[in-house]
Order: C-alpha cells, then sequence, then structure tokens
C-alpha cells in the first residue's frame, strides 16, 4: 500500500507504533586467510624484506626490461641511421622530388616522428606484459 503526499506514515504501520529498533548483523573478521597459498606471502614476504631472493626476482625483471630497451634502441638506431645511408650511398634518389620538395627531406624530417612514437608505444605495451607477468609470477 502506497503512502499519499501529505499522509502519515503512522497508518502504514498500523496503529502508530514505531518499528522495534533492529540489531545490525554481525560480521566476522577474519585477520589472516588459512586457505592462501603459503608461496604467495613467502615471496611477497621476501620481496617485502628485500631478501636475496626478493633482489634476485627484482633484478631479473629489471634485465628483462633492459634487454628489452636495449633491442628497442638498437632497432630504432639502425633504421633512423639507415636513411641518411640510404642516400649517400644511392645518390641518385636525392634528386626524387614529391610536391616540390626532395625524398630526403621528407624521409628525415617526416619518418622518425611516427617511427619514434611507435617503439615507444611497442616499448610501453611490452613492459607492461612484463610486469603483469612478474606480478602472476609472485602471486603464484
Amino acid at each position: 500500500m502506497s503512502r499519499q503526499p501529505g499522509e502519515p506514515a503512522d497508518r502504514e504501520r498500523g496503529g502508530g507504533f514505531p518499528d522495534p529498533p533492529t540489531k545490525p548483523r554481525r560480521k566476522r573478521v577474519v585477520l589472516a586467510d588459512s586457505r592462501a597459498p603459503v608461496t604467495v606471502l613467502r615471496t611477497v614476504v621476501e620481496l617485502e624484506e628485500q631478501t636475496s631472493y626478493g633482489e634476485e626476482l627484482v633484478s631479473q625483471l629489471i634485465r628483462t626490461q633492459l634487454r628489452t630497451a636495449v633491442r628497442l634502441w638498437v632497432i630504432t638506431v639502425l633504421l633512423l641511421a639507415a636513411m641518411p645511408a640510404l642516400f649517400f650511398y644511392v645518390p641518385d634518389l636525392a634528386e626524387v622530388t614529391f610536391a616540390g620538395v626532395g625524398l630526403p627531406w621528407l624521409l628525415i624530417g617526416l619518418v622518425p616522428f611516427p617511427l619514434l612514437f611507435g617503439m615507444a608505444y611497442w616499448y610501453n605495451s611490452r613492459a607492461e606484459r612484463q610486469e603483469q607477468d612478474f606480478v602472476a609470477m609472485v602471486e603464484k
């Protein structure tokens, strides 16, 4: 039964008596979950206390990310250095023009920006994936 605006709430409850106060439900507080795998806790403790095992795990992640960064740097430098070298060793390409602008100016002036953006995006996604793998390995 719905109440009309201006109608007292006492009629709905029948007789005008307020509802008895309800006790809040008791909540169970658990300090430690006994079902949690012990290795997760042990690995997290190793990392937090910076033991030799924890340091080895972190240094392994750093080495993996450093290897990725160095590989990406080498690829980027080779691609960027290849453009001027191409025009040096094939001088006929330097004579090609598009809309009155020489091919060397177009390639050396425009290509590096999307190349660097793409490489940075690739490195960022790769580093995030490596960190997610590290977290998954720690939580096993």
